[in-house]
């Protein structure tokens, strides 16, 4: 397999720590492939027609799109039956985690894009403030599900890791911790798994 990655992305984050939990990361090699919303990667233009990371191409040359799908495919190649629930409440359950998860992402990246790569000029704060408070209202609401997040290695959990490690990563001086113990506390104990430590962000 092989996985077209940036090391600052959380989305690729995610992948690539469910890809060591699940004890299969040395099947993939990754392939770094730095790619803006201007200016596409060519390599991954021509596996991913929208050219956004992750990608994963699999043994039988299929291409995969999108942080969850490629999750779950590693784990179904895996034979893992417990880091995603099947079917069921539980199943539903993890499936509004991620989303929930792919918001603050989604927002928090958007974020970063607008103050890095738009001129100052045309930068627009009503914009991100609102993306912001999509951010802040995703946090509260993890905060009062925090002690159903558990210790272990569930899809749910790895979200939830990487994107407040993201927010650590680019957003450090806005303090995501300050009224929210119980997910702090939380990440904090999470945040040591070596999955977590070979894939702190950088760049």
């Amino acid at each position: 397999m092989k996985l077209f990655y940036a090391a600052a992305s959380p989305f690729v984050r995610m992948v690539w720590v469910t890809a060591l939990e699940l004890g299969i990361a040395d099947r993939i090699e990754r392939i770094d492939s730095g790619t803006t919303p201007m200016e596409a990667n060519a390599a991954l233009a021509e596996a991913n027609p929208v050219a956004k990371l992750p990608t994963l191409v699999t043994d039988d040359g299929d291409a995969l799109y999108d942080s969850r799908v490629i999750c779950e495919y590693l784990i179904v190649e895996a034979g893992n039956e417990t880091m995603l629930p099947a079917k069921g409440r539980e199943h539903w359950s993890a499936l509004r985690l991620l989303a929930l998860v792919n918001g603050i992402l989604d927002a928090a990246v958007l974020r970063r894009y607008e103050a890095a790569m738009r001129p100052e000029e045309k930068q627009w704060e009503v914009w991100d403030e609102g993306q912001r408070l999509k951010v802040v209202r995703a946090l509260d609401e993890l905060e009062r599900e925090a002690d159903q997040l558990g210790d272990g290695a569930t899809l749910g959990a790895i979200a939830v890791a990487c994107a407040l490690g993201y927010l650590d990563f680019r957003f450090g001086h806005e303090n995501w911790r300050e009224g929210r113990p119980k997910l702090a506390a939380w990440h904090d104990d999470w945040a040591k798994r070596p999955s977590m430590t070979a894939t702190v962000p950088a760049g």
